[in-house]
This record gives C-alpha cells, structure tokens and sequence, in this order.
C-alpha cells in the first residue's frame, strides 16, 4: 500500500469521528424538544485493496472507516400502539369532561342549585297545603314557582349553550385536521426530495411523526409508508393524505338545528363518521377527540318527547333512548342514550313538563280527566293555569261547529291539547322548557288562583290534590329505569346518574391515560435522548478522534523519516 494513503485512512477516521461527535451534540442539545428521535451513527468498513492471496485468506489492506447513515431510533409497533390508545384516551377525556360540565350546570358543586329551587317549590306548596286561602301564601305560590322556572330554564338554556359550544368545536376540529394533513403532505415532500440523495431527513420525519402523534388523538387514523418515503393517511376508513393530494374534511350545517356534522364533499357529502354503531374498544368506535365532541353535543335540542319509546310520528319510527330513530328514508338518527348532553336535556325537560301539566290539572280541577272531556260552556267558568305555553298562551279554544270526535259536546271551550305527532315536533303547544312561562295574569293577582268552592268555602281537597301530586311517582327516570319517582327524587336520580356517568367516564379515561403514558415512556426508552448515554458516546467519538489524531502524526513522523533522513 502506498505510504500517502496510510494519510486517508487517519483522514476517514477524523471524518467519521468528527459526524459522529455532531450527531451526538445534536442529540443533546434536541434533549427537551417535542417529538425529537434520537439519531444514532452506524459506521462501517471501506472497501479493501487485496495486495495477494495467502493460504488461508487474501492479502488485503483496508482504506479506512465511514459512516453508513444516521438514522432514527423508532420502534412502530409502540407508535401504533400509542397513536390508537392516545385516540381512545381523548375520546373519554371529552366524555368526562362533558359529564363535569353538566354537574356544573345544575349547580350541585357551588351552593345555587336547581335541587334548592325545586325545594322550595315544594315547600311552597306545603304552605298553600296549611292555609290554601292566604293571598300572602298565594302570592308566594306563584312568586316560587317562577324563580323554579327560570331556574330550570337557565339550567337548560346553559344546556343549550353548552351544546352550540360543542358544536363551534367541530368546526375547529375540522379546520385543525386540515391544517395538519397539508403539513403532512408538505413534509412528504420535504422527505422525498431530501432523501433522492444520500441525505437523512431525520428532523423532518420528527415533525411528521409528531403531527401523526396529534392527529391519532382526533381521530380513528390508519397510515403507511410508501417505498418513496411518502407516509399516507386514512381518518375512519377513508383517504385522507396520499401521495399527491389531501382530501379534505368539510362541515354541512343543518338549517333546522344549526349544527355542524364533519363530510367528505369529494365523496357526494358523505358523513366522516357513522354515530350509531355502538360505542365499544373491540369495533374501535371509542377513538378520537371529534368523534366524542360529536356523540356528547348530538345532534338537536332534545325535550320530553325523546324519552318516549316506539312511537310513530309522521311516518317515522322512534325508539329514541335506546336506538335512536329511523325516518321514513330508512336513515338512522343518533340516539339520546349516547349523548350525555341529550339525555340530560331531555330527562331535564321531562321533570319540568310532568310538573307543570301536573300543577295545572289539579289547578283546573281536571287532574286525572280525559283531554276531550275538557270542556265548558261558557268562557266565564274556565279555569285559571299557573304554567302557560308560549306558542299557545290559551289553554281552552273556542269550538263553535257541531259534534265530532274532537269536540263530542259541540260548541263551547276546550282544552288545546299537545301536539306531538308530526316530526320534527312543533314545540309551540307543548308544555316544554322552551315554551313555558307564568300565567301573566297570576303574577299581577295571585289570587285568581281560587282556592274557593263556590260556597265561597276553602278548597282543600284541591290544596291536597296539590300536595300528594308532589308525593305520587310520576313515572320512569328513562326506558332503561323501571323504578317510579316523585318530582324530587327524579332530578335526585338524575344528579346521581350523572356523577355516576361521570364516574365511569373518569374512570376509563384515568385508565386510557395510564396505558399512554407507558405507552410513551416505553417510546421514550427507545427513541429518547438519555444525557449519560450521549455523553459516554461523546466520550468514545472523542477518543476515536484523538486515535485517528495520533495516528496521523504517527504516519507524519514516520514519512519524515523516510524522506528527509534516509533519502
């Protein structure tokens, strides 16, 4: 081997010294940086020169030392793992923290509860019990039983705001998931064109795989690498980012809610997700943030009528706590037993609707009595109610024709019943938490209340009725629930079904935590920057390089000789 080369191969060992110390400090000064992999330098032989062959093996003579490549330290099975359990995590994090909204709401945690406003309706009651002729007691009557109402009222207008809050988070989400499959694409191509070369695009790949990191948590993804580095990715089953373009998410609002429901308008407005398969980890219908906003907010403002089961209305079949609803179309709706919000909405509107119909019967004295048999003759002897409907602030109509199955007295004032049967359902003779509010009349003479008998005697059977409205169970807590509940310890059940909920919300995500979070410690032991073990390779690179150092000087000193003394 020439005496010059013997220079090269100290040189190659300078080199490869020299990238390996700069990988190293690039590892340690990356210590703290998000989503940072570890570079890790492979070295390897250089070709050898064969001088001979020997008996046993080629005379050869080696050129020195070079780095391979330096790559990343990953291991995909943790990242799928993780990306999937990160997914989920997020999922019942929106869940929960939904849950803790709602409990917020009604005011359980901070001393303003509605338990307190429906308390004192009830006390208030009692006292008209004692003393059902009192102006003083029947003025307080009514002045209750608006602070009841506009407290449930706000409880449920809260509801309402809660959901439009949830529903303005859909429309971020879909603008984030955009914005983060652009910068995957971006990156693609960033990594390609790096990578035609003998370059590594490490640092661009972090970033990629950070944003997949971020992604996974939004929503059901699935993804690969291509031959050409190009990483492609599905969100529910669907393409997403592939090689040379990004298919995007949009939002379609429904006019009649408001809402916004996630669409692939690329693929005839599709739905992105499909809310009515049941939510469980074996299907992976548990997984993302936006599916979750979706699922809790539902999809309109639920009443009463909600809880009600295998109902036809307008064609269409209900069965909306359990399964949700199918239209005449065949589509199916999203049910209220998978939005905590709906269901909430719903039971909440169900007390307030039981209450105040109850109220008003005994009031008018038609407890118990068919609504077609809610007839007077003249105006002047119709009833006074204390809850009235806003879309229909009369509870008695004129009828001035002939009999018929509606009016089987012929002509006189009859009771405007509620009217449920068409879909959507027209909330404007309903006694719901939307069209409620307290007979006007009431609030100027409270005493038009009349708890006198037409002996001009005290009404107290009607002051009884009243009570024992209160004591008698009224119905279910929901289809799910067989046990009857009185007026109180319905919303009782109601704030206990809701910690509990929110219980086992807390519960699965404290647990989906803990799987990621060993989930990225597992990651992190292998992708990790470890500060001692840089710091020993630091050492070794460093000693390398002095190696190769002395080495040359070696050679130096030894061609000197040669040359300068022996020549």
């Amino acid at each position: 081997m020439p005496l010059m080369g013997s220079y090269y191969i100290g040189v190659s060992g300078l080199q490869t010294s020299q990238n390996a110390l700069n990988s190293t400090a690039h590892n340690l000064s990356n210590i703290e940086t998000e989503g940072y992999t570890r570079q890790q330098t492979l070295l390897e032989d250089r070709f050898y020169n064969t001088i001979g062959n020997a008996a046993v093996s080629a005379k050869q003579s080696g050129l020195g030392v070079e780095y391979a490549e330096v790559r990343q330290v990953r291991d995909a099975f943790l990242d799928q793992s993780y990306r999937e359990e990160n997914g989920r995590k997020e999922f019942y994090e929106i869940a929960y923290e939904t849950s803790t909204e709602i409990e917020t709401l009604l005011g359980e945690m901070e001393g303003a509860s509605f338990h307190d406003s429906l308390n004192g309706y009830w006390v208030a009651v009692q006292e008209l019990q004692k003393d059902p002729t009192s102006s003083v007691v029947q003025g307080q009557f009514v002045t209750t039983a608006l602070q009841f109402l506009e407290r449930a009222q706000a409880v449920y207008d809260g509801l309402n705001h809660f959901q439009d809050n949830l529903n303005a988070r859909v429309t971020d989400q879909v603008k984030l998931i955009n914005e983060y499959g652009h910068k995957i694409k971006e990156l693609n191509d960033a990594i390609k064109k790096t990578e035609i070369g003998q370059e590594e695009a490490n640092d661009l790949r972090d970033a990629r795989n950070l944003i997949i990191d971020k992604l996974s948590g939004m929503c059901n993804i699935s993804y690969s690498e291509t031959v050409d580095n190009v990483v492609e990715v599905s969100v529910e089953g669907t393409p997403f980012v592939c090689r040379d373009r990004v298919f995007e998410m949009d939002v379609k609002l429904d006019e009649a809610t408001g809402f916004n429901t996630p669409i692939w308008p690329w693929n005839d407005d599709v739905e992105v997700f499909d809310l009515n398969r049941q939510i469980n980890s074996i299907d992976d219908t548990d997984v993302g943030e936006l599916k979750a906003i979706l699922l809790m907010r539902g999809d309109r403002r639920a009443n009463y009528t909600d809880l009600s089961t295998d109902r036809e209305i307008a064609g269409n079949h209900y069965d909306v706590y359990n399964e949700g609803y199918t239209d005449a179309s065949g589509k199916e709706k999203v049910a209220t037993k998978n939005s905590v919000v709906l269901t909430m909405q719903a039971e909440l509107d169900n007390l307030i609707h039981s209450l105040t119909t109850t109220v008003n019967d005994v009031l008018c004295n038609e407890q118990g009595k068919p609504v077609e048999e809610r007839y007077y003759a003249n105006k002047e002897d119709l009833p006074i109610e204390l809850f009235q409907r806003l879309g229909q602030n009369d509870r008695y109509k004129e009828y001035t024709g002939g009999v018929d199955a509606e009016h089987p007295y012929g002509a006189g004032w009859y009771y405007v019943p509620e009217d449920d049967s068409n879909a959507p359902v027209d909330v404007s003779s309903m006694y719901t938490l939307s069209n409620l509010k307290i007979n006007p009349d009431l609030l100027k003479e409270p005493t038009k209340l009349s708890f006198l008998t037409k002996d001009k005697q005290a009404d107290q059977p009607k002051a009884d009725a009243l009570a024992q409205a209160f004591k008698d169970p009224f119905g279910r807590l929901n289809p799910d629930n067989n046990k009857e509940y009185n007026f109180t310890d319905y919303y009782d059940s109601m704030v206990v079904q809701i910690g509990n909920t929110g219980f086992i919300y807390k519960t699965i995500a404290d647990s989906q935590n803990a799987t990621t979070t060993q989930l990225e410690n597992a990651r992190q032991a292998v992708m990790g920057v470890s500060s001692n073990e840089e710091l020993s390779n630091m050492i070794k690179f460093q000693n390398a390089y002095n190696a190769a150092s002395r080495y040359i000087n070696a050679v130096d000193a030894m061609l000197d000789h040669l040359i300068n003394r022996l020549a």
